[in-house]
Parts: structure tokens; C-alpha cells; sequence
């Protein structure tokens, strides 16, 4: 949920949407260098971006739609950035 009353902004798709709610989370994060978004693998950042999806998923979608969403995103992001070399 979030903190104040105002609503995150539009995002053009359910997959962005979706991104937004776990960068908001704090479930992931971009690599500082190439972008690219990483896992967190934070539970409790994880179970909040869920939550948020839940609550107050975008107009037309369902509840369960934008957590399975978010959950999905979620599944198709790794820990590290593919473009950094091991020791980074």
C-alpha cells in the first residue's frame, strides 16, 4: 500500500506495471552500470510487491491477474546482470 494517496503513474503494460511495483517494493533493483534489473531476493520485499498487486492492481485487471503478473516478472529475473563479469 502505498504511504500517501496518490496513484503510481501509468504504465503502458501489465508486465511495466508490474516492474514498477517491484522496483516500489524494493524486490528489485537495477545494475548501476548496464541497467538491467536484478533480484533483491528479499521475502519481505517480495510478499509487499504481492500485496501491492493485490491491492490496488491497474484498472481492468483482476486482483489475482496483477499478483500472477508481478509474480511472473518476478520468475524472469535473475540475481546478477548479465553484461557484468563475475567479480563485479
Amino acid at each position: 500500500m502505498l504511504m500517501t494517496r496518490e496513484r503510481r503513474p501509468a504504465s503502458r503494460t501489465l508486465h511495466g506495471w508490474a516492474i514498477s511495483v517491484l522496483q516500489e517494493a524494493g524486490a528489485i533493483h537495477e545494475c548501476e552500470e548496464h541497467g538491467w534489473a536484478k533480484d533483491r531476493s528479499d521475502p519481505h520485499a517480495r510478499e509487499r510487491a504481492l500485496e501491492i498487486a493485490r491491492q490496488e492492481p491497474p484498472d481492468g485487471v483482476s486482483p489475482e491477474e496483477a499478483a500472477a503478473e508481478v509474480k511472473g516478472v518476478l520468475d524472469s529475473i535473475g540475481d546478477t546482470c548479465p553484461e557484468c563479469s563475475p567479480e563485479n
